[in-house]
């Protein structure tokens, strides 16, 4: 009876995924493969900066997440298209109260600014900036529009940037949690917090020099922007803040009007029967194609660096990681592609597992060997793993405000037995073997032993590390160990150190592939970043193999359904275009 019982529940679990799960699921699929409607005769797109931005696309096969809107790399793609289409007449921006990552920022400046530059319009609206995150990045992007608008009584407070930390020593003091953690140097300070109970001396040096600069880049490209004096500009900003009129008196703002007020006005610059279209609607009427002739490969990736292949969490979530088997193995299958002359890795990673960074270091040095140049763009991090993996490429394009370098490494652990031993909870030990088979146990703190032993480990990866950047970069080691020990560089910084080429955005990087490739002329794009299909992403959803999930689509045409033949034949048209078109546009030490 107990059998039967199981059984039986296990029946009524797959039919209740079967006819609720999987037509739910089928039904979102032929949703998202809806075309969406043209874009009228004369469009002004609006493009909404106030959601939350990713440096890629991270599309959800099951529901259609991840628009084009939501990433940095879709929106430059889509004004690009926008700067040649005939329908486009202007692009309003709404601007986000508080600012957007740097290096996110100073890539959608210069998209603005090429868009101005094919003699398009793009006026920017501001209910207001507020002081939270890098804010002066809001105002940067508002300063590179042709009209900075601001919504009346709103306020400007863009009178600098500023950074808080946690730090626990004392709390752990207090309770008995012994943190202990090997830093390859005084530099790497993303575990200060566990450490210290305020800024040591390199954790401050650091943390100021990036902000300065950081600060300096954004000010010394909005006062170019509205071609006024940067050191002026810094003064009148930090005097404030301003409500909007005080603004528009010291000409920080071009208008003062409701958002209604800049979409006419930008309506009426475009002609008679202009309208307005969603930017992210515009984006979706893109369609993929397979590019003809001699291509560059663009491949993405963004998130902490992980070893293997994306086994998945939660497919109703967006976080994003790097996963070494699918991104080698995308770097090799583009080394192989005879079309492919060159490859542009767009990287955004604030590092992870040295071995997983080493993995798909390797594939670069293969697509190197079969002569394809290799040119990294970085987003808004290119740190540790992540440089990691960029310190071999051909060549290195960083953002002016990138937060890369940060050559070093640490790891540890928390020793938490004497703690947990005050509320009652005992933490025994048990092992065979060596002594340091049980070195990363919580019970206890390590031993000399094997703290000598977990030093001399770092020291390995460090080294190893330092001599990858030193003959990627064409640097004398001592050099390299000089700049390293942990400290984290902009890319206007890591330029004049040599730790990248070039300041600049996603199509310099373009450019210097195809400077390096030899290639002339309007060379197409190739997108072939690893993706998985829906049936994959049914499997992680459902935890059945994708081999089930399609067997269960098939189950709903022969059972004679006409909805669900409906929806599997456009299901079956989605994948023959996108098929057609190929892929277009426990002790590990992070980094």
């Amino acid at each position: 009876m107990k059998q039967f019982l199981i059984t039986a529940a296990g029946v009524f679990a797959g039919l209740t995924i079967f006819l609720i799960g999987v037509p739910f699921v089928l039904i979102s699929l032929a949703l998202s493969a809806t075309a969406p409607a043209p874009a009228p005769a004369r469009a002004v797109l609006e493009l909404d900066l106030r959601q939350p931005l990713t440096d890629q696309d991270r599309a959800n096969p099951l529901l259609g997440i991840g628009r084009g809107g939501a990433s940095v790399m879709s929106i430059i793609e889509t004004l690009r298209r926008a700067e040649t289409d005939d329908h486009v007449k202007g692009v309003l921006v709404r601007l986000p109260e508080a600012g957007v990552e740097p290096g996110m920022a100073d890539e959608l400046r210069l998209a603005f600014l090429h868009f101005r530059a094919a003699g398009k319009p793009i006026y920017a609206h501001s209910q207001g900036i507020y002081p939270s995150g890098v804010v002066t990045t809001a105002y940067m992007l508002g300063a590179a529009t042709d009209e900075f608008w601001m919504q009346p009584g709103a306020s400007l407070q863009v009178t600098g940037i500023a950074n808080e930390d946690l730090f626990f020593k004392r709390f752990f003091d207090k309770y008995g949690v012994v943190p202990q953690y090997e830093q390859r140097y005084e530099y790497k300070n993303a575990v200060n917090g566990y450490l210290y109970s305020d800024y040591t001396p390199a954790h401050r040096e650091a943390t100021l020099s990036w902000m300065g600069s950081v600060y300096a880049s954004n000010l010394g490209f909005a006062a170019a922007d509205r071609k006024t004096d940067a050191a002026a500009l810094r003064t009148t900003l930090e005097a404030g803040p301003y409500l909007a009129d005080d603004a528009l008196r010291l000409k920080l703002i071009d208008k003062v009007g409701q958002v209604r007020e800049a979409e006419a006005a930008l309506l009426a610059k475009a002609g008679d029967g202009a309208e307005t279209m969603d930017f992210d609607d515009y984006a979706d009427t893109r369609r993929p194609h397979t590019p003809s002739g001699d291509s560059i490969a663009l491949i993405e990736a963004e998130g902490p660096i992980m070893t293997g292949e994306d086994v998945g969490g939660n497919p109703l979530t967006g976080g994003a990681s790097i996963h070494s088997d699918e991104l080698a193995g995308a770097i090799l299958d583009a080394a192989d592609a005879d079309s492919v002359k060159a490859i542009v890795l767009r990287l955004n990673s604030p590092g992870g597992s040295d071995t997983a960074s080493e993995q798909i270091l390797d594939a670069v040095r293969v697509a190197k060997a079969k002569k394809k140049p290799v040119v990294v763009s970085m987003g808004t991090y290119g740190a540790s793993g992540g440089y990691w993996i960029a310190s071999e490429a051909s060549a290195i394009v960083a953002e002016p405000t990138t937060l890369t370098g940060s050559i070093g490494v640490f790891g540890g652990k928390f020793a938490v037995g004497p703690a947990l031993a005050r509320f009652g909870v005992d933490i025994r030990d048990i092992k065979v073997g060596g002594d340091y088979a049980g070195a990363f146990g919580m019970d206890a703190a390590f031993t000399p032993e094997q703290r000598a032993a977990f030093a001399g480990w770092m020291d390995r990866i460090y080294g190893e590390f330092v001599a990858r950047v030193a003959r990627g970069r064409n640097l004398p080691e001592a050099r390299v160990r000089e700049i390293a020990k942990g400290h984290v560089w902009t890319g206007a910084q890591a330029k004049a150190l040599g730790l990248v080429d070039e300041v600049g955005g996603f199509y310099q990087a373009v450019d210097k592939a195809k400077a390096l490739a030899g290639l002339t002329g309007d060379v197409p794009i190739r997108r072939m970043t690893p993706t998985e299909g829906p049936f994959e992403a049914i499997e992680k959803a459902l935890g059945v193999s994708a081999t089930s999930a399609r067997t269960l689509a098939a189950a709903a045409w022969v059972f004679g359904d006409p909805r669900a033949q409906q929806i599997l034949d456009q299901i079956g048209e989605a994948r023959l275009r996108s098929q057609g078109g190929g892929a277009v546009l426990a002790p590990t030490p992070f980094h």
